[in-house]
């Protein structure tokens, strides 16, 4: 299976800290993986998405020109790649800052409102984390525990005192269900 990654905010809603934690995970699966990080020269506040391609065979290219799967935490990025998604593909929204739902049918979406819960939880920087943890839930691209050695590998020190929380935002992502 080969999974087509593409997530996608504004700069300092680590958006290309998830791409990294997800394809150091799905490397830690034993998946042949590339991670393509892209961000506007304004960086925090600018734009900025992550396209990550987890496959069980070696990735030709790391450019994306369509996705089967898409995380947004900003309407812009919704409103830009929710026509690169394939039939049948699925969208992961932060419903707590997009204000809109898919217009096709042909896909799945799952709103999250991940930054309220992230905010709840003390830290907005988790509502990455919970719509990452949607994603496993719904696709299997990457096992738990490898997500938890990832963020071990990945993070500096200084910050593995987060990780329990980490991965209580990751679980709460995959339990999420719509009222």
């Amino acid at each position: 299976m080969t999974y087509e990654i593409i997530m996608a905010g504004f700069g300092g809603q680590g958006i290309l800290s998830a791409g990294m934690l997800l394809a150091h995970a799905a490397m830690l699966d034993g998946k042949q993986v590339s991670w393509l990080p892209s961000y506007g020269p304004e960086m925090r506040g600018g734009t900025a998405n992550s396209s990550v391609v987890i496959s069980d065979e070696p990735v030709d290219c790391p450019v994306l020109n369509s996705a089967n799967v898409l995380i947004v935490m900003n309407r812009p990025s919704l409103d830009k790649f929710e026509s690169w998604v394939v039939k049948d593909g699925i969208v992961i929204i932060d419903s707590s800052i997009v204000n809109r739902d898919i217009t096709r049918t042909d896909i799945a979406s799952f709103l999250i409102p991940a930054t309220k819960i992230a905010s709840e939880m003390g830290n907005t920087a988790f509502a990455n984390i919970i719509l990452l943890g949607k994603l496993v839930k719904e696709k299997n691209a990457v096992t738990v525990e490898s997500f938890r050695k990832s963020l071990y590998e990945v993070l500096p020190k200084r910050k593995h005192h987060m990780i329990p929380l980490e991965m209580e935002a990751l679980e709460i992502g995959m339990n999420y269900t719509s009222a």
